[in-house]
């Protein structure tokens, strides 16, 4: 007999905040791409705004326990994806 699993949508949000770097990623690049959003502070280093973006994300699990690692991670994610 098959087993049945259920598997959200990839386009379905989740609240859910995990202790990992991926989770860390996806929820980065969210804050990332809602920050770039907003025009007015674009002249800003880059430096500047990664700290400005963890700053909004800084309750996350990974971000709290492994913060050299998670900012590493976010600047990995910036020059993958081209998010300059």
């Amino acid at each position: 007999m098959p087993i049945a699993v259920s598997f959200s949508p990839s386009n379905e949000k989740s609240d859910r905040l995990f202790n990992n770097a991926d989770n860390f990623a996806m929820i980065f690049d969210e804050a990332w791409k809602n920050y770039q959003s907003k025009k007015e502070e674009n002249k800003l280093s880059q430096e500047t705004k990664l700290n400005l973006v963890l700053d909004t994300i800084k309750d996350h699990p990974f971000l709290l326990g492994s913060p050299s690692i998670a900012k590493e991670v976010a600047q990995f994610r910036i020059r993958l994806l081209d998010l300059i």
